[in-house]
């Protein structure tokens, strides 16, 4: 489908962010399991293996603790992607809804959405559960996006009013909202995945998040945007 949309949903990790976090979270544990932690990741990443029996491995390896999860938002935001604060604005400028849709972890995750302006109302991923100590118990296994499939379950149960809508993502469990959604954009400015860039209805390559707008925005929205003046450099930086 082309545009309008009336919203646009971004993965987080490689997405809005350069970083992986639960990669990021290996400095807090012991160094013979960080090759480990990081294979798991890339393969849950690629598709070689179902993301349910990754995730549940590598959080019981990683057993994050509460204060922990504030370091990984902070480096969320220190690594934001090129551009990524700005589309934001400018999507939010033309009235549309902004948000998230992560199998990341929900306190990190919304340290980001925080800095980038995104509702927290908007921002889906897998709450963890601490014990009274800050401690690690589990993560909530009631929301479905620990697992293959549920970022498709997720964006089925978004507000009708959140259609249109469009999606952003670099990674396989990404591209299973394809077909759910009214647009899939694969994302490569952080890694390419082969199979994301060839059936992605549309890829951006680049390290900017700006040329998304491209795919998402009318030419009568980048007229809008060019009107005030304000976004022309990053319209300048959508054209790639």
């Amino acid at each position: 489908m082309h545009p309008p949309f009336a919203a646009v949903y971004f993965d987080c990790d490689s997405t809005l962010s350069s970083i992986e976090g639960v990669d990021e979270l290996q400095q807090f544990v012991e160094s013979k399991q960080r090759a480990d932690l990081a294979e798991l990741t890339r393969k849950a990443m690629d598709g070689l293996l179902p993301l349910a029996e990754v995730y549940e491995t590598r959080m019981r390896l990683l057993a994050p603790r509460r204060d922990q999860l504030d370091v990984i938002g902070e480096l969320y935001v220190e690594h934001a992607v090129l551009h990524a604060r700005d589309v934001v604005r400018a999507l939010q400028h033309l009235g549309k809804q902004v948000g998230i849709v992560s199998g990341g972890m929900l306190v990190a995750v919304q340290a980001l959405a925080r800095h980038l302006g995104i509702p927290l109302a908007n921002v889906h991923a897998v709450p963890l559960l601490f014990d009274g100590h800050g401690g690690y118990v589990d993560f909530d296994h009631t929301t479905p996006l620990w697992r293959n499939g549920g970022k498709v379950e997720v964006v089925k149960r978004l507000p009708k009013g959140h259609r249109p809508l469009a999606f952003v993502g670099d990674a396989i469990t990404d591209l299973e909202t394809q077909g759910h959604v009214d647009l899939f954009v694969g994302f490569g400015g952080v890694v390419t995945r082969a199979l994301v860039a060839a059936k992605a209805q549309a890829f951006v390559a680049g390290k900017s998040l700006a040329p998304v707008l491209a795919h998402v925005l009318t030419d009568e929205e980048r007229a809008r945007l060019a009107a005030g003046g304000a976004f022309g450099p990053l319209l300048e930086a959508a054209k790639g």
